[in-house]
């Protein structure tokens, strides 16, 4: 069984993560959408918050697991027995520090490989970073994200303790 590792912070999902999902999870056997805990950074979302709007949209796909994990990734697909890490790309300078993850995890992991993605040009532009800003505003956020993450995104902004 081709098990594939898709790693993101995913705060929140975009529709640029979810084109990568779904066509990632029609190469593999198995996909896991692997939300990543960073310590080192603020999100918006809880890490299981965002596991659970990445199961909201990805309900649909059959062969989609979703999953929380912290540590390095080469660990965590050691346990789950996965070879292989999937990376949108949207511009050249992420390929150029996906492309620098990569040998670090090929280094760490000697059976891994990466496949890169190129994210449909519909969505090159679009980033968590640009949806949590646009929302803060007060922003339309149709077609940046999936329609069903649109009201729970909007409610972390009117209600930013939750």
């Amino acid at each position: 069984m081709k098990i594939a590792v898709y790693p993101g912070s995913f705060d929140p999902c975009t529709n640029g993560h979810l084109d990568v999902i779904k066509r990632a999870s029609g190469l593999v056997d198995k996909l896991v959408v692997a939300v990543l805990t960073n310590s080192s950074k603020q999100p918006l979302f809880s890490a299981d918050e965002r596991a659970s709007m990445l199961r909201l949209v990805t309900k649909d796909l059959d062969n989609v697991e979703v999953a929380v994990f912290s540590g390095l990734l080469v660990d965590y697909m050691k346990k789950i027995n996965s070879r292989i890490i999937i990376k949108g790309i949207r511009a050249v300078s992420d390929f150029e520090y996906e492309f620098q993850m990569a040998l670090t995890n090929r280094t760490l992991y000697e059976d891994v490989e990466t496949l890169f993605l190129h994210t449909s040009k519909d969505y090159m532009f679009l980033s968590s970073s640009i949806v949590k800003e646009i929302a803060g505003y007060g922003g339309n956020l149709s077609g940046l994200v999936p329609n069903d993450l649109i009201p729970i995104i909007r409610g972390r902004y009117e209600n930013p303790e939750c």
